[in-house]
């Protein structure tokens, strides 16, 4: 097992964000990255888009020479953006349609949750995840599961794909 270093940009987007210019670059700062060796980049766009933007993924997704993964609610539906100069959120599966990440790390975070903290509860959503995780598969990406280290429900997970 090799082990490689994606690096998440959420925190350079919530500063540009923050400033309202397009300083400090995304796609500069994963360049970046990527000089100095790491193996992918990491975001994950929400619905509000206070940190990366869908556009930022699409752009990412154009330039990138390394490992893409893109994380985030696969349940997160369109929502329109009240902020001027920012696009609409498509919805999250919508992003990872155009971008085709190779890894897909899905996350049940809320809209109104500061930051990812709680896994899924696959007793509960194993029936809505399945034909997700089928379509990524068959979009050519890598799932991964936001888990709580709950055996029982690790167990669930490779049940789900």
């Amino acid at each position: 097992m090799s082990v490689a270093l994606s690096i998440n940009l959420n925190k350079i987007a919530l500063i540009r964000n923050s400033r309202d210019t397009e300083y400090p670059s995304v796609t500069q700062h994963a360049q970046m990255c990527i000089d100095a060796g790491a193996d992918g980049i990491t975001v994950h766009p929400r619905p509000d888009q206070r940190h990366i933007r869908a556009d930022d993924c699409y752009e990412l997704a154009n330039m990138l020479s390394v490992e893409f993964n893109i994380e985030g609610n696969p349940f997160a539906a369109p929502m329109k953006s009240d902020r001027a100069g920012v696009s609409d959120y498509p919805g999250f599966l919508e992003i990872v349609r155009r971008t085709r990440p190779a890894q897909c790390t899905l996350v049940p975070d809320s809209n109104s949750q500061l930051t990812s903290d709680h896994g899924f509860d696959l007793v509960r959503s194993s029936d809505e995840l399945r034909p997700i995780i089928a379509e990524l598969k068959a979009l050519g990406c890598r799932v991964s599961l936001f888990m709580d280290p709950d055996t029982a429900q690790i167990a669930l997970a490779k049940e789900v794909g």
